[in-house]
């Protein structure tokens, strides 16, 4: 066992955990990243997030990569079995209101190859493969985690002042917190299918789901060679019906039309069933859930792997506020109280679009061939299919949210475009910012700075102006996951409001805390 415990475990090397991971070490704090996996898991996963989740990769230092690897996607559209569109939901695939493409397709490898790589970086990280995780255990202030390295069989227990359970949807650090998981009352059974061509399929660059209770299914193309699809099983079908090009063939023709069968490589082709659960506790003293360990999401909006991200920004910068005392330990209680809610909302809007496509048999098809072009009339449809804004954060003590009413505390920030052509995000650079359409007082700009925030004054006409009057407010405190704390009227109540976290740092890749 170590003889000092480091400041964080991470039981898995997912895309949530290296997010988490680089968080940390970005502050400079040392964490040990453990997984069971000797390399990247091969099987197809996630393959979309938005521009809202794309800031988050921004802030690791991963845009250009993750611009390298992406393919913009131009929103949804719901078709008939016969290919005939039902409804369009466009997303904008140049740049969104938070600086890029509302919707991007990707492939879930080449992301992780790329966040190993930048976790690298950071001296105080370290990412230890083929090592299971066997026990978690609180004891006297810390964790204990007991592992074994899968090819020697060593055993090791490695102690932690926090755990961050990041490993999944059968999560071992879950069991050990004891958390029931509620089931949320969906699971189907789908093929998933991943195909390399060089062909051109020449179909609309977005995501096509066929809407039939029969034979659902989802086309989109996730790289300028790459294409997914997903299609519904019937009850006495498998994988193992489809591991051939001449069996799948049949299912891929709509979209491959004419292209010869010998140009169709299979990557990959894998059985999931797509479920929806969440987890009733997200800690207990010093282990957190992250991920599909805390949540399951149905695929349908696109949403899981990037819940997971978002777990990851929300908790990272509060645990390294308590760990170096900028922050008091009860921050800590905000995650769950902060990203449970959130979750919940958008499993919830992706079983009803889930619904919405797939289910109702021959009733349900012939419904949706009057309703689907009309979705947008629909008010509450409307905001969960068309709209790509997620949910405001619900009240803590780090979102001064009203009880009543609309406002823009717990929402995020626009990454506006500055007067000098920078982002918000490149500005404030993961710290507390002040953003106000007052000019501050020499004494308040002194104040922010020494509470370690950075100050922007929105100029009348400009987007921040703009969103801080169409919140009915005049200053806003931002907090460093781009989350708003706090809005008021006077300028001088939002700064005594600031948290002083002129303690923490921004370490540079390859230098130790």
């Amino acid at each position: 066992m170590t003889a000092r415990p480091l400041p964080v475990v991470i039981v898995g090397a997912g895309p949530t955990g290296l997010t988490a991971a680089t968080l940390l070490a970005q502050r400079g704090f040392g964490c040990v990243v453990l997984d069971r996996w000797e390399s990247i898991y091969p099987q197809p996963r996630a393959v979309h997030l938005d521009d809202e989740v794309y800031r988050i990769l921004a802030r690791l230092g991963v845009r250009d990569e993750f611009a390298a690897i992406s393919w913009p996607c131009r929103g949804l559209r719901l078709i008939t079995p016969e290919m005939r569109v039902l409804a369009e939901f466009a997303r904008d695939a140049t740049r969104g209101k938070h600086g890029y493409p509302e919707a991007n397709m990707f492939d879930q490898q080449q992301l992780e190859t790329v966040l190993r790589a930048n976790l690298k970086r950071f001296a105080t990280a370290t990412l230890r493969g083929n090592t299971e995780v066997t026990a978690v255990a609180q004891d006297s202030g810390q964790v204990l985690v007991d592992c074994a390295d899968r090819s020697t069989g060593a055993r090791e227990t490695v102690a932690a002042e926090y755990v961050l359970g990041c490993d999944g949807a059968n999560s071992l650090v879950r069991a050990s917190i004891e958390t029931t998981v509620r089931d949320l009352d969906f699971a189907q059974r789908w093929l998933v299918v991943d195909v390399a061509t060089g062909a051109d399929l020449a179909e609309w660059e977005g995501v096509h789901q066929v809407c039939d209770p029969l034979r659902a299914a989802t086309y989109m193309r996730i790289g300028k060679t790459r294409y997914r699809w997903e299609f519904r099983l019937a009850p006495h079908e498998n994988a193992d019906d489809y591991r051939d090009i001449a069996t799948l063939h049949p299912l891929l023709s709509p979209w491959t039309k004419a292209i010869p069968q010998t140009e169709l490589e299979i990557v990959r082709v894998a059985e999931y069933t797509f479920g929806a659960q969440i987890a009733e506790q997200w800690r207990d003293r010093r282990i957190f859930l992250l991920g599909d360990a805390a949540h399951l999401t149905p695929p349908f909006i696109g949403q899981g792997l990037g819940a997971g991200l978002r777990d990851a920004a929300n908790l990272a910068w509060k645990l390294a506020g308590v760990l170096d005392g900028a922050l008091p330990p009860t921050a800590l209680d905000t995650y769950q109280v902060e990203r449970k809610p959130h979750a919940l909302a958008m499993i919830r809007r992706a079983k009803l679009v889930g619904t919405v496509m797939t289910e109702g048999g021959k009733i349900g098809n012939a419904i949706r061939r009057v309703v689907a072009p009309r979705l947008h009339l629909l008010p509450g449809l409307k905001d969960q299919i068309l709209n790509s804004e997620t949910p405001a954060l619900h009240r803590s003590e780090l979102v001064a949210r009203p009880r009543f009413g609309r406002a823009l505390d717990g929402t995020l920030c626009p990454n506006a475009v500055l007067e000098d052509g920078r982002r918000f995000d490149d500005v404030a650079a993961s710290r507390f910012a002040v953003v106000t359409c007052d000019q501050p007082e020499e004494t308040q700009r002194a104040e922010i700075t020494r509470r370690g925030a950075v100050l922007l004054v929105a100029r009348s006409g400009t987007t921040l102006h703009r969103w801080l009057r169409g919140g009915r407010a005049r200053a806003a405190i931002v907090r460093p996951d781009g989350t708003v704390l706090r809005t008021g009227r006077e300028l001088q109540a939002v700064c005594t409001a600031l948290p002083d976290f002129s303690g923490t740092h921004l370490a540079q890749p390859g230098t130790e805390p």
